[in-house]
């Protein structure tokens, strides 16, 4: 596929940041709440950006969007979040048109994850749609793009066997409790957070550790309640964090704030405390980390963590890939057909025109002139000659653009365009 510029004034650029070249605290100034996205995304309609998603996740921060320039998109980014141009520029990427293209395909379905065939990406991609839908910029390239993206994540889940087995965050996380930790069925485990994390967390503890000492702690009680109720756990008011980190030998951060949640001043142990932070930004506070007695392991870590199942999904690789190309081609195709679409609709109307001129000069000039007849057949010979040159066009072997521009020539078109 050409690089194709939907409009004659951007290109469609994807511009962001993953696990890849920015840890853990890079990843963090760069992170967007739910506020912030909609504060940008408005922001670019005010600048006159045609069609932009914003996904942040613990793992990417990235936007998907036409500009006439990445750098709208990247001053876009560094306006809305704690993180500044130059640091983007050290661990950053931006693609363009089809790059761009593939980069997003990849990314929701899972080939991109840190955890090689997570699903969860594409739920959040959804998520990121809506929003930009509601907020009224969304345009129909975008929504045939997360569409075709959907359609391909689907087909590869369905598919292939690149999810199977059980690896997550959460599962890595106790499979490191598991690996570093003696005895663990006698420990006190405290899980602090219960949004989806905290839930996966607490419910891979519960199946692989056969521990019934944990704790669950949530800054809105009843919905830790509502996790404990499925497991009859103990539930702890937000109140009594610090003691209950006092009497814990494992501390599960999932709380996914914008500021640490867990500060030195919350800790008070003289025995070992393993802590499990979750979240980006990290919400344990830097200063834990000199702390006697304490470790902290931030999910970077975990996310290393490889296993035979995840050794296993990669020979899925290929076919995922296939199934990419596939749904990718039809996009490519759809998009080929818009590109030339506005200057076929022009040209009928230049044609019907003419016909119309044509048929009134005949029916002046001509007595007994059948104009009924004579619309009938010209409107027929029309919708031959534009299906000549719409199938013309849609021939790979030719140069779209060259012949594009011929057409507009030979009948003087100008073409409307979104």
């Amino acid at each position: 596929m050409k690089d194709y510029h939907i409009s004659r004034h951007s290109s469609f650029y994807t511009i962001g940041l993953n696990y890849k070249k920015a840890d853990a605290e890079v990843r963090g100034k760069f992170s967007l709440d739910e506020t912030s996205i909609n504060k940008l995304l408005l922001k670019a309609k005010a600048l006159g950006i045609d069609g932009l998603l914003a996904t942040s996740t613990c793992n990417r921060t990235e936007l998907h969007g036409f500009a006439q320039h990445p750098f709208q998109l990247i001053k876009l980014l560094c306006e809305h979040s704690n993180g500044t141009v130059e640091e983007f520029q050290e661990v950053a990427y931006v693609y363009k048109n089809n790059e761009a293209i593939g980069h997003l395909f990849r990314v929701g379905t899972g080939l991109d994850s840190q955890i090689l065939g997570d699903f969860e990406i594409i739920s959040q991609l959804k998520q990121s749609f809506n929003r930009s839908k509601k907020l009224d910029i969304a345009n129909p390239f975008i929504e045939r793009l997360c569409n075709a993206i959907i359609q391909a994540s689907k087909r590869i889940k369905n598919e292939t066997e690149i999810s199977s087995g059980a690896t997550s965050v959460a599962f890595a996380s106790v499979q490191y409790i598991l690996r570093n930790v003696e005895n663990i069925s006698e420990k006190n485990i405290l899980l602090f957070g219960t949004g989806k994390i905290g839930r996966n967390t607490c419910e891979n503890l519960i199946k692989h550790t056969k521990n019934p000492h944990i704790t669950l702690i949530n800054r809105t009680k009843d919905k830790a309640e509502k996790v404990a109720g499925k497991f009859n756990l103990e539930v702890k008011d937000y109140g009594d964090l610090q003691a209950e980190i006092r009497k814990a030998d494992i501390l599960v951060v999932a709380t996914g704030a914008q500021h640490p949640t867990v500060t030195k001043e919350l800790i008070y142990t003289k025995k070992p405390l393993l802590i499990l932070d979750l979240s980006v930004p990290k919400n344990v506070d830097d200063a834990v980390l000199e702390m006697n007695n304490v470790k902290v392991v931030h999910l970077d870590h975990l996310s290393q963590i490889t296993d035979e199942t995840l050794e296993r999904r990669k020979q899925f690789i290929p076919q995922a890939e296939t199934i990419i190309d596939e749904v990718k081609t039809d996009f490519t195709q759809w998009l080929e057909t818009r590109k030339f679409a506005p200057v076929i609709k022009a040209l009928k109307e230049k044609l019907h025109i003419m016909k119309e001129e044509e048929l009134d000069y005949q029916s002046k000039k001509t007595a007994n002139f059948d104009a009924k007849q004579a619309d009938i057949v010209s409107n027929r010979f029309i919708q031959k000659i534009t299906k000549q040159f719409a199938n013309h066009l849609k021939d790979d072997t030719i140069d779209s653009d060259s012949s594009l521009e011929l057409i507009q020539k030979v009948f003087q078109l100008e073409p409307k365009r979104k």
